[in-house]
């Protein structure tokens, strides 16, 4: 591993250097630690492993070791894996997507909480989510003042920073030292009755610094690394994805033909995932120019925006590229530096500022149901799968509401339109619009009853709309109530094949 020392400018900080072992033996038990990362970016990647091999160690004693984990969103086998792995972590917030800690989690061994991505910061400084002991978080560099340059997310770290008791710091000689520059974080935001608005007109307004402030008494080590991020694997856009940008950009064309959407479109927001990615690839082949995006993540999908110059520019809070991109990326980071701004997540995810600028917010779900419900992080109602993200800061304050999905899993057999959803993570009322690769459903201005046909009629899948229109005709029928009628009896069976 080559360590470039040079990115530890400040005498006071490079003396604080050790290794990842020794930093992990800082962290006592039961702290709650707020670690840096956001989809797979800008993670620590020394220290949890020396921290998981320490709480194994104490495990094997017959010792309790545990932590409380708080992050941005999700991270990566290093950090989320390995902690997980050894049954160290007692609590997890906000957003996960680890396989083994969703284990812990759907098995009652790890406490979750489900958190917007907006409220976490603002949580943490009302005190409502206990006291933080520890940050731990990866830089580029730290700067002679003991000023610190983010990495290739920015997430939570400004509040992990502001409120641990005790900082340690995680050095990539990795991260490219064009990143300097690209980032904006701001330190204007107040604690009630004190706050004032957040002065962003448009998706590129800078209005903070380009790094970290940080108390240099508050820094209890410095472990030098040069490990790459956890890259995202995305597949080839199929079929279905394919079908949904389709019927996505058909129908953003004809909210500008009706004049209810500017030629170059609202700024974009964009959930994660392969749907997503598929719909900035139509995009790009569009017929849309001088794009924006306003958003969580950049992925693959709008960093090619970005390249070909059909989005202007993109601010987000992480990166979440496949390796191909990755090395783009830094292969053309000078000329992209001026177009693509990293904010903390609270600025990022903000409420006022996505209503503000009229953010056009596109999500995945799990399960609709016939009146507009999304489930969009529960399996059969009582077990996790991710989280719900920052989908709820965009849905609920967008200027355009998007939920796509296909219309089925698990090869065919189970429905994505359900009579009623298992969980409720977005109420009808935060929902406009539904997308499979079978048609989109504009619910906007629809009564219950309304939606309900044209959920069936538009996205459901061919094989289950019989099933949903005779559960449906029969609630109108039966259901005591006419204004949003169920068969409560049958609700919860949910529709398969076999």
């Amino acid at each position: 591993m080559t360590i470039d020392r040079s990115r530890i400018m400040s005498a006071e900080l490079r003396s604080k250097i050790m290794s990842a072992e020794d930093a992990a033996a800082l962290v006592p038990h039961g702290a709650n630690v707020g670690m840096s990362g956001f989809t797979g970016s800008g993670y620590p990647k020394a220290v949890p492993l020396a921290l998981a091999r320490r709480i194994e160690a104490a495990h094997a004693r017959g010792e309790t070791f545990r932590i409380g984990v708080w992050t941005g969103a999700s991270t990566a086998p290093e950090l989320d894996g390995a902690l997980a792995k050894v049954n160290g972590i007692e609590l997890r917030l906000p957003y996960q997507s680890d396989p083994i800690t969703r284990e812990r989690i759907n098995a009652g061994a790890m406490e979750y909480i489900d958190i917007h991505l907006s409220h976490v910061a603002q949580f943490v400084w009302f005190g409502f989510l206990g006291h933080l002991d520890v940050a731990l978080v990866e830089v580029t560099a730290i700067l002679p003042d003991g000023s610190l340059v983010p990495s290739t997310s920015i997430g939570n770290n400004k509040t992990w920073l502001d409120q641990a008791d005790k900082i340690i710091l995680e050095v990539n000689s990795g991260m490219n030292p064009a990143l300097q520059g690209m980032h904006d974080i701001y330190y204007g935001t107040r604690l009630p009755p004190h706050r004032k608005p957040i002065p962003i007109l448009g998706p590129g307004d800078r209005i903070g610094e380009t790094h970290f402030r940080c108390d240099p008494a508050k820094v209890i080590a410095v472990v030098e690394t040069n490990a790459p991020d956890r890259n995202t694997t995305f597949s080839a856009p199929d079929a279905t994805s394919k079908a949904i940008a389709g019927h996505i950009l058909e129908f953003l064309g004809h909210e500008v033909r009706r004049g209810r959407l500017p030629a170059e479109l609202l700024p974009i927001q964009s959930g994660v995932g392969n749907v997503a990615n598929a719909v900035m690839a139509g995009l790009e082949d569009g017929p849309f120019t001088g794009l924006t995006a306003y958003t969580e993540v950049l992925q693959d999908g709008m960093l090619n925006l970005i390249r070909s110059g059909k989005m202007a520019l993109a601010s987000a809070t992480a990166l979440s590229l496949s390796s191909e991109a990755a090395i783009l990326f830094n292969r053309e980071l000078d000329s992209l530096r001026n177009r693509i701004v990293l904010r903390t997540q609270e600025i990022s995810n903000h409420p006022e500022v996505i209503r503000r600028l009229g953010v056009i917010a596109m999500n995945g779900l799990i399960e609709a149901d016939i009146y507009g419900n999304i489930n969009s992080t529960h399996i059969r109602g009582t077990s996790i799968m991710n989280g719900i993200g920052g989908s709820g800061d965009f849905a609920r304050n967008a200027y355009l509401s998007i939920f796509m999905t296909p219309s089925t899993a698990k090869a065919g057999a189970v429905s994505a339109i359900v009579p009623m959803v298992t969980h409720v993570d977005h109420t009808e009322h935060d929902v406009q619009i539904i997308v499979t690769e079978h048609g989109l459903a504009d619910l906007r201005g629809l009564a219950p009853k309304q939606r309900a046909a044209i959920i069936i009629d538009k996205v459901a899948d061919p094989s289950f709309r019989p099933a949903l229109k005779d559960y449906f005709d029969r609630a109108c029928r039966f259901s005591p109530g006419k204004h949003t009628p169920h068969l409560l009896e049958e609700a919860f069976r949910l529709i398969k094949r076999g």
